[in-house]
């Protein structure tokens, strides 16, 4: 009997949420109660491999991701690990039925990052798909909860809302990247001379994505729809911050949400859940 373990997990995942990301943290608080522990779950899993290309500086990144890799499967495959965010992950894999081949793209992504990569336009909507929208299909997997109908319908809108959550990250942390990582995504951009073209043509995109994911989000059921129109509220506030900056301003600081205009979209996303305008 594991339960014991399997709770701990549980709360390592919650933890590693709230350390590593408000916004998602605020997120999941509003999704109804039993949601909380499987999108925790695939929360935990996302961080702690994100984690591994982004700051294990003075290790062997590159063994670390593919034991990970060997770990997370067999994990899957065994119902257990001694490591407590891989043990919540596969818990949540197995009881919602994700499909593998998600899990495989996001590593995958997780992998390009280990190389200094030119990102034409075909290598970057790969790494967008693994990074960001199969994390939105995860979670759609949990919200729908077996049915393939509705996880169908929804597959465009999850897919395009992680596409704009990465987009937005990628254009939050564009100086930090390209300086300290040495990485540049958006393709046909040469960060020496970042201009307000670029960011311009960005935007756009970004903008098509979340009009796309928004029609969505008011489909979604009422069980996960008011925590995911919240981190939506979320990251539409942090991009009109972005979207008033300049692009020199952009390229040198990195935006925040301040904690007031946090509560005003806790109210506003309360408020229209109450009255069915979502």
């Amino acid at each position: 009997m594991k339960e014991k373990f399997d709770r701990l997990s549980a709360e390592c995942s919650k933890l590693a949420t709230r350390r590593y990301s408000t916004s998602f943290f605020l997120g999941i608080n509003f999704l109804d109660k039993e949601l909380h522990k499987p999108i925790y779950a695939i929360y935990g899993f996302v961080r702690l491999t994100d984690e591994i290309v982004d700051s294990f500086h003075n290790y062997d990144k590159r063994e670390l991701l593919n034991k990970f890799r060997k770990d997370c499967f067999e994990a899957i495959e065994l119902g257990i690990s001694l490591n407590p965010i891989l043990n919540a992950f596969q818990e949540t894999v197995n009881k919602y039925r994700i499909d593998h081949q998600l899990i495989n793209q996001f590593l995958h992504s997780m992998e390009m990052d280990l190389d200094d990569q030119l990102y034409d336009q075909q290598k970057f909507e790969e790494y967008i798909l693994g990074s960001a929208e199969v994390v939105g299909l995860m979670c759609l997997y949990v919200f729908t909860n077996g049915d393939k109908d509705s996880y169908e319908t929804l597959k465009p809108g999850a897919m395009r809302l992680g596409a704009a959550f990465q987009k937005i990250n990628f254009l939050r942390d564009i100086g930090a990247d390209y300086l300290q990582l040495n990485r540049s995504y958006f393709p046909g951009i040469d960060l020496k001379h970042f201009s307000e073209t670029d960011k311009r043509n960005i935007e756009q995109e970004i903008e098509q994505d979340f009009n796309e994911a928004l029609k969505d989000i008011r489909k979604l059921p009422k069980s996960s729809r008011r925590g995911v129109y919240l981190a939506y509220q979320y990251y539409r506030e942090l991009f009109k911050k972005i979207k008033l900056a300049s692009a020199c301003v952009v390229f040198s600081k990195r935006f925040r949400i301040s904690n007031r205009s946090k509560l005003i979209l806790i109210f506003d996303t309360l408020l229209k859940h109450q009255l069915n305008y979502l």
